[in-house]
């Protein structure tokens, strides 16, 4: 049977609650309420010591972020620091988008550039896909390029089930295929009427005793709810896909 030990949030799923100590406080206590233990941030709109604090307040471990790449690359080790307060080592961002492959070969660099200052200091950088990056260019697509070309000792994916999916990639392939490379599995059910769409766990079409084993062989680290958009309440619908993923914890 397929396991996971612990469950996390992206809070993008509940940016719309986040936007001040006091929302994000209660905000906290509520995803403890449903049985998180992890989150991973979409940036912060407060200080990041304070969200820091009060996410290790509430019981809640940071396990990295969605943040500007810009601003990392070019100010890594005052972003070391932001990351320190935050209490996590995985410094991530929440995609690229790139026209053609040259594109993706100079992200990859710039990634490199990256690990080379925060890799020695026992930080790690973690990219998140979306579907525009299963686009061939020249017969290769762009997540082929940027796992070629970025630093597999430091670069590691946030891979998305959902956006892979709707790329049309094979989520346990891929899962497979980059074994060793993902912190975290971001765990997004695709539903259908009259296309597609984002849903709560268990409310879609996507094999996930078949995609947590494959996550679990893999080595994937921590398991990561994220839901972009919700049709009512987001804590609603976590609710709900918690309840779903009850059964393999």
């Amino acid at each position: 049977m397929a396991k996971i030990n612990k469950l996390g949030v992206q809070l993008y799923t509940i940016r719309d609650f986040m936007g001040n100590e006091e929302s994000v406080k209660e905000s906290f206590a509520k995803l403890k309420a449903l049985g998180i233990d992890e989150v991973q941030t979409a940036g912060c709109a407060i200080a990041y010591d304070k969200f820091g604090a009060l996410a290790k307040e509430a019981g809640l471990t940071v396990v990295g972020t969605h943040d500007d790449f810009d601003a990392m690359h070019k100010d890594p080790v005052g972003y070391m620091k932001l990351h320190d307060d935050l209490g996590t080592k995985m410094m991530g961002n929440g995609g690229y988008w790139g026209e053609k492959a040259e594109d993706y070969l100079a992200f990859a660099s710039k990634v490199n550039e990256l690990c080379s200052v925060i890799g020695e200091k026992g930080f790690k950088f973690s990219y998140h896909n979306h579907g525009h990056e299963f686009t061939k260019f020249d017969g290769k697509i762009a997540m082929d390029i940027l796992a070629e070309n970025m630093d597999p000792r430091y670069a590691t994916f946030c891979l998305d089930t959902y956006w892979v999916q709707y790329g049309g990639g094979d989520v346990r392939a891929w899962i497979k295929k980059l074994a060793g490379r993902i912190e975290i599995l971001h765990l997004k059910d695709m539903g259908f009427k009259g296309g597609q769409f984002i849903t709560e766990i268990g409310n879609g079409n996507l094999y996930w005793d078949g995609i947590i084993d494959a996550a679990n062989e893999a080595g994937v680290k921590h398991f990561v709810i994220e839901q972009d958009s919700c049709p009512g309440n987001p804590f609603d619908s976590l609710a709900k896909s918690v309840e779903y993923l009850k059964k393999y914890l």
